[in-house]
């Protein structure tokens, strides 16, 4: 068995509003092998600069498109593999879109090699120590704490125990960021409440909103500081009164090895769909070693929410999911299963690979760009 072909697909929805939610558009990575198996995986990053990642022609040794890299190659070795476009992508950089785009590949291969195995991915990983995990409403903030309140009542209503806000217009000023977390305390009554700060202050700033937000009894504050800010988070986890959590934007283990040898973080947040399952399995038993909590990030289609189970699952201290809720038909309609929390619980899919299967309807519908 080799592989045949690497399709890469983008779609996206024909109203993009300007907001942060990587919900509105996909960039899907389709590897097929010679014997008429497909495996699927999805980036998130810029649809169109993973594609030109996927498609770019030969350069030089260490500077080569992925399709080059794979084509004629077994895909059941994962590891080679992984090693295989790391070493031939060295001039794309390390820690960004390259190994995004690489994570889209290696998801592919893992569902791949479930199909063939006929065995759901987590037991390829090593086995689920988790049927179902408690999920979190994933939402973006309202405008106002009112309109905050509104929607975590929405989200309380519909069976889940656990909510998270974020981004704007969060850090516009400290009045309008307690009105935020009022408000969502208020709506959210006693369940879970997590908030995502979007990266706005700096280190002391942030200090002080975890002061003030730890009134309302968050159970994390996340990404308070710029993602790079290792030194300031490092400062940040020692003095603040509330959990700190990220890690969303980070792209492989040289990626996280920073946050993980410093204990950085309270929360370890890892997205498959930035990672793959290979260095995700990696950051999985450091994070571990440490004795640091693992949770998914997710905020794109039910492929990264499938992968995300998948993985999840096998995390020995696994205790929360985030479930994107973001109305957005690629999140709802992308795949023949419904990848959703149900009463506030995500099932793991047991089928072969990732347990889902695209609509190719909805592809079609959507789809604005293909190579292969």
């Amino acid at each position: 068995m080799k592989i045949a072909q690497v399709v890469c697909q983008i779609l996206r929805i024909p109203s993009i509003e300007e907001k942060t939610a990587s919900s509105q558009d996909a960039v899907l990575v389709r590897v097929r092998t010679d014997d008429g198996l497909e495996g699927i995986g999805e980036a998130d990053a810029s649809p169109e600069v993973v594609k030109a990642i996927v498609d770019a022609p030969f350069s030089h040794n260490i500077a080569c498109g992925l399709r080059r890299i794979l084509i004629g190659e077994n895909p059941l070795e994962t590891e080679r593999l992984w090693q295989k476009m790391y070493d031939r992508t060295m001039y794309f950089g390390r820690t960004s879109v390259g190994i995004a785009a690489m994570a889209a590949v290696d998801m592919a291969l893992w569902d791949l090699k479930g199909k063939h195995f006929g065995e759901p991915i987590h037991r390829l990983l090593g086995g689920k120590q988790h049927d179902r995990i408690p999920a979190y409403a994933s939402i973006l903030f309202g405008r106002d704490g009112q309109e905050t309140a509104d929607i975590a009542r929405h989200w309380i209503s519909a069976g889940y125990r656990a909510i998270k806000f974020g981004w704007e217009p969060m850090g516009l000023s400290e009045d309008i960021d307690i009105d935020l977390v009022k408000g969502a305390r208020e709506g959210a009554g006693d369940a879970t409440l997590l908030i995502d700060a979007g990266c706005v202050w700096d280190a002391r700033t942030a200090l002080r909103r975890a002061q003030s937000f730890s009134d309302f009894n968050i159970a994390w504050l996340e990404e308070p500081l710029r993602q790079a800010d290792v030194d300031g988070y490092v400062w940040l986890r020692d003095r603040s009164p509330v959990p700190i959590a990220a890690g969303e934007g980070e792209c492989g283990r040289e990626s996280f090895r920073q946050l993980i040898d410093r204990h950085a973080l309270d929360v370890y947040q890892v997205d498959l769909a930035r990672n793959g399952f290979t260095d995700a399995t990696y950051i999985r038993s450091r994070v571990e070693e440490i004795g640091g909590q693992l949770c998914n990030h997710c905020y794109t289609t039910p492929i990264t929410v499938a992968a995300s189970a998948q993985w999840l699952s096998t995390c020995r201290d696994a205790f929360l999911f985030e479930d994107c809720v973001e109305d957005s038909p690629l999140r709802r309609e992308l795949t023949c299963e419904t990848v959703q929390a149900k009463d506030g619980w995500i099932q793991v899919p047991d089928g072969p690979g990732l347990g889902v299967t695209l609509n190719e309807e909805v592809v079609a519908k959507y789809l604005v760009a293909e190579s292969m």
